[in-house]
């Protein structure tokens, strides 16, 4: 008799100590020990000794050998230093995408149409009667013969612009975007770990547009006392210093990145989980961590408001919930125009996805 046969689950009979399950947990940790090969391998030992990861026909040093073998790990003759390859850092990237989007994209979100058609790049479901002026590689040739014989009759084949269908076009469009981290010491501080969870986001971000927006451009920048451009092989290593937050100096790279891209849509995206409290004047750095230091504010908001000017909306992205921080928060979206989330670290991928959506989707006028 054909049917199921149920029994109770037993973890142990799961398979242990298989490259693939390794290689996510190695790939994982490289995240947390900011791309240090050797410490994440230490890490990766302990808890094989904990929780038994491994077993008696494939050990840690197997993993090791493979990992070699693979190219994701190469080693210094001379030194014995382990250090990871450009291919471990796409498969970090890839995880981060997974991990982040992985939901969202049986959820469905990501699917926002455009508000114009006509003369786009995408077809779309709707159709309608010729109008003067329409481009004619819109008219469906099939469906306007097809109407040209229902109205005027096989025998007598006659095709007006009454017969011509038209297949209406959604527009795409490309988008220029910055990624702003804040790497202050704050992103560690209280036992709390933000800094990961950036990284991961910025990681997935890059992986998305790289492989599903391949003309898409994006930035990344880093601020603390001073801000700079990193490139995406940088990511893995990134790790937090002993810096205040010059928000101001991020803002202002920011926008000169944007302004030598030829795009029409521009954007800056700004993970933060504070209030500016530095800048740097003279080549010297004026800070105040006490409240919200009024020089250090308005100069950041002037930023924000040149911006607007500028056509570049900022989305703020507060990993943090203090009064006083989303008060600043709030002020500063409202001069620039732009948006904000008070968000947890667990959503901060969610709101940057369906934000970077939002903007490709964009009508061009």
């Amino acid at each position: 008799m054909r049917g199921f046969r149920f029994s109770d689950y037993k973890p142990g009979d799961a398979p242990k100590g298989g490259f693939e399950e390794l290689l996510k947990l190695f790939s994982e940790l490289l995240n947390y020990t900011a791309g240090d090969a050797a410490e994440a391998l230490s890490w990766l030992n302990e808890l094989d000794k904990q929780y038994k990861l491994t077993n008696n026909d494939y050990g840690i040093g197997n993993f090791i050998d493979d990992l070699k073998d693979k190219g994701y790990l190469t080693e210094d003759n001379q030194s014995g230093a382990f250090k990871i390859t450009a291919k471990t850092e796409q498969t970090i990237r890839k995880s981060a995408l997974d991990e982040i989007f992985g939901k969202l994209k049986k959820s469905g979100r990501g699917n926002h149409n455009s508000n114009r058609s006509g003369i786009g790049e995408e077809k779309n479901a709707d159709r309608r009667e010729y109008n003067f002026g329409d481009s004619l590689d819109q008219i469906d040739m099939t469906a306007s013969i097809q109407n040209a014989q229902v109205n005027h009759g096989i025998s007598d084949f006659t095709l007006t612009d009454r017969d011509l269908e038209v297949e209406e076009k959604d527009f795409k469009t490309l988008t220029s975007t910055v990624l702003m981290i804040d790497i202050s010491h704050s992103m560690i501080l209280y036992g709390e770990d933000r800094i990961t969870p950036a990284k991961k986001v910025a990681m997935a971000l890059a992986e998305l547009i790289k492989t599903k927006y391949p003309k898409d451009t994006l930035d990344i920048v880093v601020f603390g006392n001073d801000a700079w451009p990193i490139s995406l092989k940088d990511l893995p290593y990134l790790q937090v210093g002993p810096y205040h937050t010059n928000t101001y100096a991020g803002l202002e790279l920011a926008a000169d990145l944007l302004r030598r891209r030829k795009t029409h849509n521009k954007q800056i995206f700004m993970i933060t989980d504070g209030k500016p409290t530095c800048l740097k004047e003279n080549g010297k750095y004026y800070k105040n961590s006490m409240g919200l230091d009024r020089k250090v504010i308005n100069k950041t908001l002037n930023m924000a408001a040149q911006c607007k000017r500028l056509k570049i909306p900022i989305t703020t992205f507060m990993i943090a919930k203090d009064p006083y921080l989303q008060q600043f928060v709030r002020q500063f979206t409202e001069i620039n125009g732009g948006r904000a989330f008070y968000s947890s670290l667990n959503g901060l991928g969610e709101y940057i996805f369906e934000d970077y959506i939002k903007n490709r989707r964009k009508t061009v006028k």
